[in-house]
């Protein structure tokens, strides 16, 4: 019997309506022939009003007591699911994160997955349950609970389909799919039948909150293809695969726009060898998540470096540098909190040109000034005022096209 991996978000299970709603497509699989394990996160808003309880308490929690207390969203959850389960006729059982022995470093809040017993999933499965597993969670190696952080359920299916050998992961959530852009902002985005584990692990590292970069990076590692597909119905949604050869045909598949974001630069640094590695290290000791990252000659003896983080990061990046900053040579440091991102991704740019030009052109057209540009094979990226953000995103989509299906655009 193939084994199939389903993974339910939040607004999937949101009340007992649509966990019955998720229970029947469960029940469905099973009489298909399947073996099915179930990944579910937290229902609705139940993580967010856990934090916020927490800081209404404790302004600055301790992070195990952080883990500790969100970690319980998903166990109600996934008792809640197997009860549901049971009711239509369906053998089920749930299970916490540790009780699978999912287990993780003790970065808590941001842990990272090292291993996972499959051992007891599968002697269950043969025992004809269906198995619901507390996503988003793990223990470390002396027995605390640990969380993965933002899209922590996503990357515990993908995790978990690697660990049993299933083919694909199925990712139910509230959209059908994956498209072109985000259709709040660009209400002509279109649906992706499919597109690379590289474009989505850009366009998820850029912001596109449909799927979590550990999650897609899983997924390629252990050849996992993920279908990210609705709750609500059964349309087919999107397929991240291997690349294949059509989709270096495609110029730009994706474009993204980041708002919470910030820019720390350094001027005026010692430019001597071993500056930049003090720098990153103290932002790592901090536990800082850093994106783009842009070092300047300015003189022989002074260079600028500059880098982006998350807001939620900001602050800890500010103590990391303002501690290093005299030991680097650093003259000022200089914090911008007003800008956003807005970044194209493709495949296809390995092997056409111009599409800089055609990008950049756009922008000057619409008066949108940028402020830098990082890039990589496949991904060009824009600093600009966050002001003008939305109206960036929208006019990079047009010259791309992204309202139209991936054969219908110029290239």
């Amino acid at each position: 019997m193939a084994i199939v991996v389903q993974k339910y978000g939040g607004t999937s299970v949101a009340n007992a309506a649509k966990i019955r709603r998720a229970a029947e497509r469960v029940t469905k699989a099973v009489k298909e022939g399947h073996q099915v394990v179930v990944v579910a996160s937290a229902r609705g808003k139940q993580t967010d009003e856990l934090i916020a309880d927490a800081l209404e308490l404790n302004p600055n929690p301790p992070t195990r007591e952080m883990d500790q207390l969100i970690s319980t969203g998903e166990q109600q959850t996934v008792s809640l699911f197997a009860m549901a389960l049971e009711a239509m006729g369906q053998k089920a059982i749930s299970f916490t994160g540790g009780q699978i022995r999912m287990m993780t470093d003790d970065v808590y809040t941001k842990a990272k997955i090292r291993s996972i017993d499959a051992d007891t999933i599968r002697e269950q499965l043969q025992a004809g349950r269906v198995v619901v597993v507390a996503g988003f969670q793990g223990i470390d190696d002396r027995g605390n609970i640990t969380t993965l952080g933002r899209g922590g359920s996503d990357t515990s299916a993908v995790a978990l389909a690697a660990a049993m050998g299933a083919g694909e992961c199925e990712i139910y959530t509230d959209v059908d799919g994956i498209y072109t852009t985000d259709p709040r902002l660009y209400a002509k985005a279109v649906k992706m039948k499919q597109i690379s584990y590289d474009e989505m692990l850009e366009l998820a590292s850029l912001g596109a909150g449909v799927m979590h970069n550990r999650a897609v990076s899983f997924g390629k590692r252990y050849d996992v293809r993920i279908h990210v597909r609705s709750s609500i119905n059964d349309v087919e949604g999107t397929y991240i695969t291997h690349e294949v050869p059509q989709m270096e045909g495609i110029l730009v598949s994706g474009a993204t726009l980041q708002k919470d974001m910030a820019k720390i630069g350094l001027l005026g640094v010692d430019n001597v060898p071993g500056n930049a590695a003090k720098v990153f290290a103290k932002l790592a000791a901090a536990k800082v998540v850093v994106n783009d990252i842009v070092q300047t000659e300015v003189s022989d003896e002074k260079a600028n470096l500059a880098f982006m983080v998350g807001s939620s990061d900001l602050r800890a990046a500010r103590e990391a540098v303002e501690a290093i900053k005299d030991e680097v040579g650093c003259e000022r440091l200089f914090i911008r909190e007003d800008i956003a991102e807005v970044s194209v991704v493709g495949v296809g740019m390995r092997t056409h040109y111009g599409v800089a030009e055609r990008m950049f052109g756009a922008l000057a057209k619409a008066k949108v000034n940028i402020d830098s540009i990082t890039t990589s094979e496949i991904r060009i990226s824009c600093i600009v005022d966050r002001h003008q953000g939305e109206d960036a995103l929208r006019v990079v989509c047009d010259v791309f096209e992204l309202d139209k299906p991936a054969g219908q655009r110029r290239q």
